[in-house]
């Protein structure tokens, strides 16, 4: 074995190590299903911060921006970045502590519980759509996760591609399986210092190679709207294309999605201290926007670095770090070491994504259709192995879906995100700042929404033009209007919704 897949290797075995005893150390705190999916609400800042970011950022972080920064310039990518820090920065600011107060207030332990709870749905119908919304979304989206690690393994070491995918499904299963979200949340913490210290040594090192600051100037200056917010580069012709306005918005509604990802919303109300949360909120939005300016940055440094020749010109763009990793591993086993580490820093962003997935569709099925819907009726011990058991049937459900490898990544990600966005986005804006929305607006909401980003997707986007718009932005607004008209048309709330919404105000004050 060359010396420099040894150091790789190395770096990549202490890495899941890491995070494999994490969960062991950690699984001995779990004694409730309120531990095991929302760690007791016991999240620090910092914790709360970097975990709820890591595991928002995914692959996306160090392949997908980098990729789309080489092939087309900042256009495309940097609408797309001021979009997500929007959206990350709004959802810190008008919904996390929010959600941790109400769903303190109405004893809610998952997404699906909070909507239930919220307008006391008696027979259980909001939680049991909310539930089959991720387990639509997030099993594919887990697969998505699983296959990322697969072709990772895959082209750096030569394995099997299904081989790696059990594997990386293995190790996430048994650190999720023991140490539940506290387990997800110390890791994605971890995971997020590894993606940065990935993301600064890779630019570092591509500004060193490609000449220095002067000569990636003057390599990428000379791109027709390489560099411009208003036009896009096409590499294969080395011509641009105007970026309209539509195409603008479309781009920037990806920032939509976060109001409704629950993997997200959960470290909201897992947090210990809600007075925190505005310095998890100056923590998470400052490393969001540095990390994906820097990602962008990789992009760009890479394409110069093909320009002077110290890289091939790329046909698979968003494997950009994986090449300057191994061309960092080539200089020795030292620096075959921090080459594992930038690519140990891939493995975290998908992993770290991964895991809170994992949970969020296992909360659904064990918590609000075996125990919400149904009724099952356990114990605190069964309950416990009833959600380690369901962590391990959806992730061999993930790893069955995930066994073709040329199955985009992207695209599935893309879809799952419009569909959390949609689905329950509008609803939860509305529960949190509207106290006449009523449990007929919210289903008809949540289900318009997500019907709306299928509809969209398979039968009015194909028509092209500006039907081609991102489906979250079209179903986002649909589903909002549904939840006011029908909302407005039935009966108002009860005095018990209206109390508890009292009450959660009275509760943000103190």
């Amino acid at each position: 074995m060359q010396s420099s897949t040894a150091g790789i290797l190395v770096a990549i075995i202490l890495y899941l190590g890491m995070v494999v005893t994490i969960g062991a150390v950690l699984s001995k705190r779990n004694k409730t299903a309120g531990d095991f999916y929302l760690g007791g609400r016991k999240l620090g800042p910092f914790v709360t911060a970097m975990s709820a970011e890591a595991s928002d950022m995914s692959s996306y972080l160090l392949m997908g921006l980098p990729g789309l920064a080489y092939l087309t310039g900042t256009a495309d990518v940097g609408w797309t970045v001021i979009g997500l820090a929007a959206g990350t920065y709004l959802n810190w600011l008008i919904v996390s502590k929010r959600i941790r107060c109400y769903s303190q207030q109405i004893e809610a332990i998952t997404i699906p519980e909070f909507f239930s709870n919220r307008f006391k749905d008696r027979r259980k119908i909001l939680m049991c759509v909310a539930a089959l919304v991720i387990i639509i979304f997030f099993i594919p989206y887990t697969a998505s996760g699983f296959a990322a690690c697969g072709k990772l393994f895959n082209s750096l070491f030569g394995m099997d591609y299904f081989t790696a995918v059990l594997l990386a499904a293995a190790v996430i299963v048994l650190y999720t399986a023991l140490g539940g979200f506290l387990a997800a949340s110390t890791t994605d913490f971890i995971q997020s210092i590894i993606m940065s210290v990935a993301l600064i040594i890779v630019v570092c090192y591509g500004v060193n190679v490609a000449g220095g600051f002067g000569t990636i100037s003057d390599n990428i200056g000379s791109l027709p709207g390489y560099l411009s917010l208003s036009a896009t580069y096409n590499t294969a012709t080395g011509e641009s294309a105007p970026y309209g306005f539509i195409t603008v918005i479309s781009t920037m509604a990806w920032g939509l999605g976060y109001f409704g990802m629950p993997h997200i919303l959960l470290r909201f109300m897992a947090t210990e201290d809600k007075d925190k949360l505005a310095l998890s909120r100056r923590v998470a939005t400052i490393w969001v926007i540095i990390s994906m300016a820097v990602a962008v940055a990789i992009g760009i440094v890479g394409y110069a670095m093909s320009a002077e020749g110290a890289l091939p010109f790329l046909d698979d763009s968003e494997r950009i770090i994986v090449y300057i990793a191994q061309r960092i591993a080539s200089h020795g086993f030292f620096f075959a070491l921090i080459g594992g580490v930038i690519l140990a820093g891939i493995l975290a962003s998908t992993m770290s994504t991964a895991d809170s997935q994992l949970l969020a569709a296992s909360s659904s099925v064990s918590e609000n259709i075996l125990k919400g819907t149904i009724g099952l009726k356990v114990s605190d011990r069964s309950t416990m192995v009833i959600a380690r058991v369901t962590v391990i049937v959806i992730a061999v459900i993930g790893v069955f879906l995930a066994k073709n490898p040329d199955s985009s990544v992207f695209g599935i990600v893309s879809f799952a995100w419009a569909g959390f966005g949609a689905a329950f986005g509008p609803v939860m804006l509305f529960s949190l700042f509207w106290k006449r929305v009523n449990l007929a607006g919210a289903i008809a909401g949540m289900v318009s929404g997500g019907a709306m980003v299928f509809i969209w997707e398979y039968l009015i986007s194909p028509m092209g033009g500006i039907w081609g718009i991102y489906e979250l932005l079209p179903s986002f607004i649909v589903a909002c209007v549904f939840i006011v008209v029908v909302s407005l048309i039935t009966p108002a709330p009860g005095k018990e919704i209206l109390d508890d919404y009292e009450k959660y105000q009275e509760l943000l004050k103190q």
